[in-house]
Order: C-alpha cells, then structure tokens, then sequence
C-alpha cells in the first residue's frame, strides 16, 4: 500500500543538502486531506539547498575554482520527465495520482523521492 501525496509533502534528493516541499501546480480541483493532491506531473521542484552531485555542472565549475577540492553548489533541479511509476490507475484530472513509492531522476543524476506526506494509505487495484 502506498500513500497519496499531496501539496506540501516533504521531497528529498539523494545529492541535496535540505529537504523541499512539493508544490502541485498540475491540477487545481482534486483536494486530500484539503490540499491539492498532486500527480506524476507535479515535477516543478524547488530547490535541495546545496547539490554534492559529482554530474552536477555547477559543482564541476565550482569544484575547478577551488583548484580540485570538491565543492558542493546550490542545487536547481533539472529533472527533465515526471516521477515514475505513479498510479497509473488513479487518474487526477486525466493524469496519474503520485503516490509516495514514486520516484523523479534529476537530470545531473539524483534520485528525488517523497519523504513525508501526510495523507492516508490508499489501496490500489
């Protein structure tokens, strides 16, 4: 069983420094736990504070300037697709509901997952 995120759930990236929360802008209508339930789509994050991803062209560029020592740098993620798998037979305005299982790949090479949300478990079929 896995929970429903909804907007506000707590994301993490394996390379971030701090955790974010997830802002739903995908769909307006659909309400868990009175806020926004968020979908697959939902991949507009903020940021993790600082990025240690070694792919990272900030932290190359900043590891450089420090002459070689590695150098974390803040973190923009680039994540160029939405999470996955979702609950594909859960639609929230035609698009997959998210659960708290799915995952989202940063483009640099982090791996972003929900870490707290603070809705219900929820069987799927």
């Amino acid at each position: 069983m896995a929970n429903p995120v909804v907007m506000g759930s707590v994301c993490q990236c394996v390379f971030g420094a701090a955790p974010c929360p997830l802002p739903v802008s995908s769909q307006q209508t659909v309400k868990g736990m009175s806020v926004n339930v968020a979908t697959i789509m939902d991949n507009k994050l903020p940021t993790f504070g600082m990025c240690s991803c070694p792919n990272n062209p900030a932290v190359i560029a900043a590891t450089a300037a420090k002459l070689g020592v590695f150098t974390p740098a803040p973190c923009t993620p680039a994540v160029p697709g939405p999470w996955t798998p979702g609950v594909p037979t859960i639609q929230v305005c035609g698009k997959p509901l998210l659960n708290n299982t799915s995952k989202l790949m940063c483009m640099w090479g982090g791996m972003i997952s929900v870490s707290v949300t603070p809705a219900q478990t929820i069987q799927t079929p």
